[in-house]
């Protein structure tokens, strides 16, 4: 068992104020991997004292030495990914190989996509061609908060990070208390990078210590937080006492609409990506909108995709599911199998209960439910776990209202052969994001979404841009 219960302020590992043990469950064996502390107020001003102090001379450096620290956390990553993706995948259940493949090797991804984004950012610009006398300028907010979940953890480590160190910004941030390793690792790699004290500052805790402190906290100008709708409100509200500027990257509820000339393979991409990470994924396509001819065979398809996706520990190497990331998420998922039980939708794969053979870990059955009507629970609500709801349509217009009818608005789905449906499609979803056809959005694409989903912009220019400020100066040529 790992003991790693120091913050990292102002350059150093410290101990915590007040002693606060927490307990980092392993989700595939139920047992402690490490004790980390959960941060006091005194542990959060310390950071953001240390972060105020530092924010001045970082501001000032020029912008070519930051990305040169940034590459620097590169190389301390490509020193350690094996460890890192051990951390991933030992704190919240990722499969190993999964979790080296994809979940770390988003450092590396990110990085490399804001750096080449970080290029194109121009500090210092006239109006317009014509209008030199009047000059726009960003600069750094100051010292931001940053949030981050469990679910994807050196994903949205990286997408707040970084962005916000090339603007010239000062960091605290607070990793889920669920999954603490992997950014706890990260700060090792800026340490080692050579970062100048107090610009990265962490604070282990949970939401309504650490959280909400950096929320409230008036030399804070920025919270940048992904996780839950309910968690977004309530950072919203504590933020808008000190006028703090709020970007939020919240839940999902994609649609994806799959019309009858896209065939099987659709059928099988949107499922597989359902189930993906276990269902842990705010963007995942877990409401399957399927046109009427193709509809039963689509539920045959994504049965049988259910049927032979593997669920293992994630200490075990291969192509399987891991757990899902601790007993309040299992018996949360649980419950909203029994709901659409309860509320008439059919189960045609999974449900309730362990994986055959399994009885200790948090693992779920892939679950698949087809005759889903709009306005059920499962349709309605983030379930947060591999559980697919099937829902026929009949038309074009049919499918756009279904799709739109929800509380949020990340990424939808469609996957169909006309061009010119699919195209008319992407622009009447409501969402941030829309995909098509399989085909991912590309490098220095921004990721976020509308409604209750959030309107945080993370990824290339526009998740640089969250962290700077607009300052307009006249009389410049006087």
């Amino acid at each position: 068992m790992l003991e790693k219960r120091e913050f990292y302020i102002n350059g150093k590992w410290v101990a915590p104020a007040v002693a606060r043990d927490c307990d980092v469950i392993d989700p595939s064996t139920e047992e402690v991997t490490a004790v980390i502390s959960l941060g006091s107020e005194a542990d959060t001003n310390a950071a953001v004292d240390a972060a105020s102090a530092a924010f001045p001379s970082w501001a000032a450096t020029a912008p070519a030495t930051r990305a040169d620290y940034v590459r620097k956390i590169l190389d301390q990553y490509n020193l350690r990914r094996q460890e890192m993706a051990e951390a991933i995948s030992r704190e919240m259940g990722a499969p190993i190989d999964m979790s080296y493949e994809d979940q770390a090797e988003c450092l590396p991804w990110h990085l490399g996509n804001f750096l080449d984004a970080f290029e194109k950012i121009e500090w210092i610009k006239p109006l317009s061609d014509d209008v030199t006398d009047t000059q726009i300028a960003l600069e750094p907010i100051g010292v931001v908060g940053l949030i981050t979940p469990w679910n994807w953890p050196m994903n949205q480590v990286t997408l707040k990070v970084i962005p916000a160190l090339l603007a010239g910004c000062t960091i605290v941030l607070k990793p889920s208390e669920e999954a603490p390793l992997s950014s706890m690792l990260f700060a090792e790699f800026v340490h080692d990078a050579g970062i100048p004290a107090g610009v990265f500052n962490l604070v282990n805790g949970d939401g309504q210590g650490v959280g909400t402190q950096l929320s409230a906290h008036e030399d804070v100008q920025m919270i940048s937080f992904t996780g839950s709708t309910r968690a977004g409100r309530a950072i919203s509200k504590t933020a808008a006492e000190t006028m703090k500027r709020v970007t939020l990257e919240l839940g999902g509820k994609g649609a994806n609409v799959v019309f009858a000339d896209a065939g099987e393979k659709a059928v099988r991409r949107g499922a597989k990506h359902c189930f993906y990470n276990s269902g842990q994924s705010c963007n995942a396509p877990t409401r399957m909108l399927v046109e009427r001819d193709f509809y039963d065979e689509a539920v045959e398809i994504a049965k049988s995709v259910a049927e032979s996706t593997p669920v293992a520990s994630g200490h075990q190497n291969g192509n399987h599911i891991g757990p899902v990331v601790n007993k309040r998420q299992w018996d949360q998922i649980q419950g909203y199998i029994q709901k659409g039980i309860d509320e008439g939708a059919r189960l045609v794969a999974g449900g309730l209960g362990l994986p055959e053979g399994m009885n200790k870990g948090f693992y779920v059955r892939p679950t698949v439910f087809a005759d889903v009507d709009p306005g059920m629970t499962i349709e309605r609500e983030e379930i947060f776990g591999p559980v697919l709801s099937i829902i026929p349509f009949d038309t074009e217009e049919d499918a756009v209202r279904i799709a739109n009818d929800t509380p949020y608005g990340l990424t939808n789905y469609v996957q169909t052969t006309d061009t010119d449906r699919k195209r008319r499609l992407a622009r009447q979803l409501k969402s941030g994001m829309v995909e098509m056809n399989g085909r991912s959005r590309a490098a220095g694409a921004p990721f976020g979404g509308v409604k209750a989903s959030g309107r945080a912009r993370e990824g290339g220019v526009w998740g640089i841009e969250e962290f700077l400020e607009v300052k307009a100066i006249s009389g410049w040529d006087e």
